[in-house]
């Protein structure tokens, strides 16, 4: 018999929606979103971040730009008062979504809880900023 102790941790989900299902946006334009928690049991969320943010992936160092960031600690803020929330924000000018061969430049909607304890969970949802095209590896001539 195994009691509440012994139980592993619930796996959490948060189901994310963006104002625009395509999730391509343009530079200043107003990213919205509206996220759903679910599968949490009877574990105690202590607190709750939303980010959006930037970073690189490639060769090299790895870059990471914060440009919003709330936590929300209010005990009438939290589940099991709300298991949803939403926020918007205001994108800037750059950097721009890139697909290229040697780096990209990704942008995300972060949403992180933390537990009573030492748990967290991180949910990470891509979204585009620009339309740059892919880049393309260059064809070798004969």
């Amino acid at each position: 018999m195994t009691s509440a102790s012994d139980r592993e941790p619930s796996k959490p989900r948060i189901e994310l929606q963006f104002d625009r299902p395509h999730r391509q946006h343009e530079p200043r334009d107003q990213l919205a979103v509206r996220y759903r928690i679910e599968g949490c049991d009877d574990e105690h969320i202590r607190a709750i971040e939303h980010s959006v943010l930037w970073y690189t992936e490639g060769k090299g160092e790895e870059d990471l730009g914060v440009h919003f960031f709330q936590r929300i600690t209010d005990r009438t803020m939290m589940p099991p008062t709300s298991m949803a929330g939403a926020f918007s924000t205001p994108l800037p000018q750059s950097p721009l979504s890139y697909e290229g061969v040697i780096v990209k430049v990704r942008w995300c909607v972060r949403v992180r809880l933390f537990f009573d304890g030492s748990r967290d969970f991180v949910s990470e949802h891509v979204f585009d900023v620009g339309q740059i095209p892919p880049a393309r590896m260059p064809v070798a001539r004969a």
